[in-house]
């Protein structure tokens, strides 16, 4: 009986210093992601970008597959929670998921001023809408 004992005792602490240490080592392997980058321009070109933290629902729009309403969305977001911290946390925003923020990362700070100008077109869109309008018109010509 008293082995017994000990070696479900031996057992039940080599399991928990095996989930202990399993916990350690998947501390380690999690990638962290620095903020910093992101609000810098890319290659060390001087990119134009739009200050997240205080530009209007007009300068927002400028931002590839931002419109008017996400703009205010991010407008709201920022009036009710404060400043952006990284600007990663647009993703907080509704109606901007990884896929958008991936598209408009290069173009977004969350300090200095704004610079963008002019609307960017985000090519994903523009090849899309320009290639279902060919193939839509050749489809129809031919048939007709």
């Amino acid at each position: 009986m008293k082995s017994i004992r000990r070696s479900n005792g031996n057992l039940a602490s080599r399991l928990a210093l095996g989930l202990t240490l399993g916990a350690v080592l998947l501390s380690f392997a999690v990638p962290v992601q620095a903020a910093a980058p992101a609000a810098e321009p890319k290659e060390g070109k001087k990119s134009s970008v739009i200050n997240i933290n205080s530009a209007d629902t007009t300068q927002l729009s400028l931002l590839p597959r931002i419109g008017p309403s996400v703009a205010q969305r991010i407008v709201d977001y920022r009036k009710k929670n404060g400043s952006f911290k990284t600007t990663d946390d647009l993703m907080l925003v509704q109606g901007i998921g990884e896929k958008t923020y991936q598209l408009i990362k290069p173009y977004v700070a969350v300090s200095g001023e704004s610079s963008l100008k002019e609307k960017v077109k985000s090519s994903k869109t523009k090849d899309k809408k320009g290639g279902k309008a060919k193939e839509s018109k050749a489809a129809k010509e031919p048939a007709g």
